[in-house]
């Protein structure tokens, strides 16, 4: 017999953000035929995941995205939904409570901090290093920590077949972002969800953690986001000011609608500084990276055609919530336009 080795992966029931959990399940390989439909349904603790109580604890793993685990010999990554034990999508599972659309396509921007103890990973242990400035897509020691980490990432996002696009060193010393782009929300917010968990798996490596709170250093230090690009057919391929500008008072209609599931302590990052709008004030404009939405220079270059980017975003979002309601919100702004 011929065995692979799958590591299903799935979301806690953790608040206000969950957390990625997985386990390893040997199959003989006659069984698998490709795809996520062909892998049996798994169980797991609820008990130990705030997911169910201890007298009833089985929750369900349906496979629902599959990719080749890029550091394992015979191994493949499984993301899965959490169900019930009667099969019926458990209340943590933000992937089922949306319809998804493949017209949208989505590029996440995430921003995230090498931690090292305390404090962000060439930080001096005690007091702070030179101010930010000099660090953004830098190269060379001491304005650079954590590249090799980086690229490691880099590659087995790469090997995996995720849309990873790519990566850069950001304002603040140990902070890094990397892009990854998709087409269909759900599609792009699984990629997003596995990269994490394999950026998760490199810094046990390495022995570093990685700390997606969008202010992890108070002061004159930047946060960190998911800025999230978007666009469907008719702004890719039609656009024009008219349709462009509409969408984005829309976003402004709903503002605290979309702060709401942007992620939490998100009020620390979005206080007017370091590139954000106030968490309490919506704005739009060309090239304004302090603003709500930003809308590409290539956009009015284009024929007001392309996408836009919604900078509110924070990095620990969950995916799925914030494109299922940027996709709202889109639709209900084309619906008036009708």
């Amino acid at each position: 017999m011929h065995y692979l080795k799958f590591e299903y992966i799935w979301l806690d029931g953790y608040t206000p953000e969950p957390n990625l959990r997985s386990k390893t399940k040997i199959l003989d390989a006659s069984a698998f035929d490709g795809t996520a439909e062909s892998l049996p349904i798994w169980s797991f603790d609820g008990s130990s995941t705030r997911q169910a109580e201890g007298h009833s604890s089985d929750c369900l793993l349906k496979p629902v995205r599959i990719i080749n685990d890029p550091d394992r010999e015979n191994a493949y990554l499984v993301l899965s939904e959490v169900l019930n034990p009667d099969g019926t999508p458990h209340a943590s599972n933000n992937r089922s409570k949306f319809e998804d659309d493949e017209d949208f396509w989505f590029g996440f921007e995430q921003e995230y901090v090498f931690m090292q103890g305390t404090v962000p990973l060439g930080f001096p242990t005690n007091g702070y290093p030179e101010p930010q400035g000099k660090y953004y897509c830098s190269v060379g020691y001491p304005n650079v920590s954590g590249r090799d980490i980086v690229e490691k990432h880099l590659n087995l996002c790469l090997r995996a077949g995720l849309m990873i696009t790519g990566i850069n060193a950001e304002v603040m010393l140990g902070q890094w972002e990397y892009q990854l782009f998709g087409k269909g929300a759900k599609r792009a917010s699984d990629d997003l969800w596995l990269s994490r968990y394999l950026l998760y798996r490199v810094s046990e490596q390495h022995q570093v953690r990685v700390e997606l709170h969008p202010k992890p250093i108070k002061g004159d230090w930047n946060g960190s986001g998911m800025h999230t690009n978007f666009s469907n057919h008719a702004m890719r391929e039609i656009g024009g000011e008219e349709i462009m500008k509409n969408i984005c008072e829309a976003f402004r209609h709903v503002h605290h609608d979309h702060i709401g599931v942007y992620g939490s302590s998100n009020n620390e990052r979005l206080t007017g500084l370091h590139e954000t709008q106030r968490i309490d004030q919506f704005s739009y404009g060309v090239s304004d990276r302090g603003a709500s939405i930003r809308i590409p220079i290539s956009v009015p270059q284009n024929d007001w055609r392309g996408y836009l980017e919604d900078r509110r975003p924070a990095s620990n979002a969950d995916p799925y919530l914030v494109a299922s309601r940027i996709i709202k919100t889109v639709k209900e702004a084309q619906l008036e336009l009708a």
